[in-house]
């Protein structure tokens, strides 16, 4: 018997809007602050030290650990917990949603994060060393301190959260992907608030200081504030850095009910895989993931008019980026191009949601905030629509696209279209 082929017709699904934003970064702890930033020229990067890599330069968060958790909390938990519980909660805040009338069983947490477990391994691993291996002083909070689910699970026990915490593994990628998975979670019915985004505690593991420095890819610049320099001739490595940021994700009905300010729509995304190499990124893949994420979300390069770059400042990555956009994005297209780790670093599994965030107040005032430290720009990362050094007045931005790229070849994209009522 022949076999009939149907054209598949998605559902129509609940539209998914931003309502709250919770964040930490190395320039700022909120939203406001960091944008003022990001358009200011302010960098958050600066001398570090970190055993057995020594002196070296990080991203470091400087932000009230003690606001929605006890020091004894603070001391059982990890950084990367303490980060998520305090983007979290200012999330929640910021959103203005009555906290004590959820049923938090119907709340659900999507975290993205690049690595976990590797900052209390490391330290176990040295204390235990200060006294002759006596396993004895091993600290009997490693193994929740370590498990993958840690720092949503810690945010979920601060906040009474009873329904599905979760942290996405999608190395660099990891905030889009928290994002993402808020936002289909909600479509599927399964939470009715979705906390998402992404956390990173990278900066207290010497390991990835030493790798990215046995690699040849660890920035390094008498300036801490000019070592992040994506795109720059000069640029010669990655600023390691953390951070946190959070969403508050509604159905839009959900939203509207309760009055609530809407920062954007989610209104399309992709995710896909280069399978081609461990570290070295495939142009290819990534225009095809950015391709459909602006086919999902129904419009055209010609639509997009700010376009958030992963760029970490490596030699070969920016290049490989920047290939990508060419496929995408015609010399004719108005979209203005930007990066924020020239001003923060690489905040890893945070990046890419404390870098979209950085992006969102252009629906409200139509700027487009830079990227820093371009000196020199790098012919190979030559494309129109870059946004050097200084802030560019837009005349109207409706659509921004945000990416973000990572290890084993994971891509990520996510269009957000700015919400009128």
């Amino acid at each position: 018997m022949a076999l009939t082929h149907h054209q598949y017709s998605p559902p129509i699904l609940p539209r998914i809007v931003l309502t709250g934003i919770g964040l930490t970064s190395p320039n700022g702890n909120d939203l406001a602050t960091h944008r003022a930033a990001l358009l200011n020229g302010k960098s958050g990067v600066q001398d570090y030290e970190i055993r057995y890599v020594g002196k070296t330069l990080a991203g470091v968060c400087d932000y009230d650990a003690l606001k929605h958790q006890n020091r004894r909390e603070v001391r059982r938990g990890t950084r990367a917990g303490s980060i998520a519980i305090y983007s979290c909660n200012e999330a929640v805040i910021d959103s203005q949603i009555d906290w004590g009338a959820i049923d938090k069983s119907r709340v659900g947490i999507y975290m993205g994060v690049t690595e976990h477990g590797n900052v209390e391994t490391e330290n176990e691993v040295y204390e235990l060393s200060q006294f002759d291996y006596d396993i004895s002083v091993w600290n009997h909070f490693h193994n929740p301190r370590t498990v993958a689910n840690n720092p949503a699970g810690e945010a979920a026990l601060n906040m009474g959260i009873t329904g599905p915490h979760y942290t996405l593994g999608a190395a660099c990628a990891a905030g889009n992907n928290g994002l993402i998975q808020g936002a289909q979670m909600l479509q599927l019915g399964q939470c009715d608030i979705a906390l998402a985004g992404g956390v990173s505690e990278s900066i207290h593991t010497f390991g990835i200081f030493a790798s990215f420095k046995s690699q040849g890819a660890l920035a390094e610049h008498t300036d801490p504030i000019k070592a992040s320099r994506p795109f720059d001739k000069a640029r010669n490595g990655i600023v390691v850095s953390e951070g946190g940021c959070i969403y508050t994700l509604e159905r839009l009905d959900d939203a509207l009910a309760r009055g609530a300010r809407i920062y954007g729509e989610i209104v399309g995304h992709c995710i896909n895989t280069d399978a081609t190499d461990f570290v070295l990124p495939n142009p290819e893949r990534q225009s095809e993931c950015i391709g459909l994420a602006l086919q999902r979300a129904g419009i055209t390069p010609q639509d997009v008019d700010i376009l958030s770059t992963h760029a970490t400042g490596t030699l070969s990555g920016d290049i490989q980026e920047i290939s990508a956009l060419r496929r995408v994005f015609d010399p004719e297209c108005k979209v203005s191009i930007n990066n924020t780790k020239s001003f923060i670093g690489h905040c890893m599994g945070a990046a890419g949601a404390l870098e979209l965030a950085g992006n969102l107040p252009s629906f409200t005032d139509n700027v487009c905030h830079p990227t820093m430290n371009v000196d020199e720009l790098d012919e190979d990362c030559s494309i129109n629509g870059l946004v050097l050094n200084e802030a560019k007045q837009l005349e109207n931005v409706e659509y921004i696209v945000n990416n973000s790229f990572g290890m084993l070849g994971i891509n990520s994209t996510v269009v957000i279209k700015k919400f009128v009522p």
